[in-house]
This record gives C-alpha cells, structure tokens and sequence, in this order.
C-alpha cells in the first residue's frame, strides 16, 4: 500500500512538472518579438491556402488565386545559387520595365478610349495603368532593397484604334500569366528570395484578372454593349489588386482593407 501511495504522489508530481514547461513554454512563445516573426508573416501572405470541402458558394473575383497549386509561392529553406539569384534579379529588371511600360500605355489607351467615345473602357484602361504601376513600383523596391541599381528608361509603344489597343492589352496580358510570371515565380523559389516572391506573386494574381477584364470589354465592343460595362473601378495600393463597381472588406490577395483602394471613375 505504501508502494502504491509513493507511486501516485510521483504520478502527480511528473503531471505538474510537464504543466508548468508547457506554461513555461507558450509564455515565451507569446513574449517573442514581432519583428522575429516577420519573414513568417509575408510567407503567410504568399502561401495558397485550399480550404477543406464546405458548401458550394457563388465564385467572385478573387476565387481563382487559389488555383494555382503548381506555382511555388513561398521561398525554399536553402540559399538559393549564384545563378538562380543574378537569375532572379535580371527577371526583376525585367518585369519592373514591362509594368511601366504597360502602366504609360494603358494610360494612352485610355485617352484614346475616351476620345473616341468609350468611357467605360477608358475606366478600365486607366485603372490597369494604376495597377501596373504599383506593380512596377513594388518590383523596384524589391530591386532596390538588395542594392540593385534600377535605371531610368522611356516606354515606346503604339497606340491605335480602342479595338486594336485592347486586343494588343490581352496579348500581353496573356504572356504574363502563362509564361512569363510562373517562370519569374518558380525562379524566385529557386533563388530563395521571398520579397521577390511576394511582388511577383501579387502580379502574377492581378495580371490574371486584367486578362478577364479587357477579355469583357472587347467582347462587349464587338457586340455593342460598352454601356453595360463598370465605369468605376477600385484599385489596391499594396498589390494591383483591380475590382468593378462592388468591392470587398478586404483585397482578396494582399488582404489590405479596401479603405485603402483607390477609386478610378474619372479619366
């Protein structure tokens, strides 16, 4: 009997000390600084969440983020190579020339739209411009935070007519979301830099809907319908993010609460 009560009292005591590390253990945890928690944060932000089977909702804008399951969208534990890095910081030059110069172009699509009478496509136009230049600024402080010297250039472009401006808007919209970010993306993994990831990531997403977007305009400009498209638009500062006429609490790729969008409703 004695044996037994020497037992239990032992019992209770291993309980108490296992109690009191876990105690220990979760008062440090919450007593970490935020900034040694930062790099966590923005890998939280990229990464693809694919939530558990639930019941059947009505698809908005931002549901095709979640499609993209063979894109890498956060940064790999090792040191990225010498090539993969000089690799990295080439497509960012790269992609930070190709956003200004959309940006400058669609903003004379969009006096050209206006001119000839389509104000809701120059809507449009002009908030992809917006968009393209957040994304363009956000490649160069990226670019310019690993000591990159990013040169001053002038866009060169042509603009024709509105039908011909949009379909030439949809090509290049193409080419960056099949072929150009998921390589710039997959390379940015290999390099193990996750603010590249970040700024191409939140492109990469956005480009996709400039794509539906000017896919829309030109259909209803071939059918004689520009009237029934939004004439106000909403763009994000923190990712290009656009939106139509109704908008969320918050972006639907960067999370930034849409007090923060800007209007686009005049040209």
């Amino acid at each position: 009997m004695k044996f037994l009560s020497t037992l239990i009292i032992a019992f209770f005591f291993v309980i108490t000390l296992q109690n009191c590390s876990s105690e220990t253990t979760n008062t440090a945890e919450m007593q970490k600084p935020k900034a040694a928690s930062e790099v966590q944060q923005i890998a939280a932000k990229l990464e693809t969440v694919i939530p558990a089977k639930k019941a059947k909702k009505v698809k908005d804008d931002d549901d095709d983020d979640h499609d993209d399951k063979s894109l890498p969208l956060t940064a790999s534990n090792t040191i990225g190579t010498t090539d993969a890095v000089a690799t990295n910081y080439k497509n960012l030059h790269a992609a930070f020339i190709g956003e200004t110069t959309a940006s400058a172009k669609y903003a004379a699509f969009s006096k050209k739209a206006e001119e000839e009478g389509y104000h809701e496509i120059a809507m449009l136009f002009k908030a992809a411009s917006s968009s393209e230049n957040f994304h363009a600024n956000n490649h160069k402080a990226v670019l310019e935070e690993a000591g990159e010297v990013v040169a001053t250039f002038k866009p060169k472009f042509t603009v024709k007519t509105t039908a011909e401006n949009l379909s030439s808007a949809i090509e290049g919209e193409t080419y960056e979301v099949t072929t150009m970010y998921p390589d710039f993306l997959k390379n940015a993994q290999e390099a193990g830099n996750q603010f590249a990831l970040m700024s191409l990531n939140y492109a990469y997403k956005t480009e996709k809907k400039h794509k539906k977007l000017y896919e829309s305009a030109l259909e209803a400009l071939n059918s004689n319908t520009v009237k029934n498209l939004s004439s106000v638009y909403y763009v994000c500062p923190t990712c290009g993010n656009t939106y139509e006429g109704k908008i969320p609490k918050k972006c639907g790729i960067s999370m930034t609460g849409s007090e923060k969008f800007i209007k686009i409703s005049l040209v």
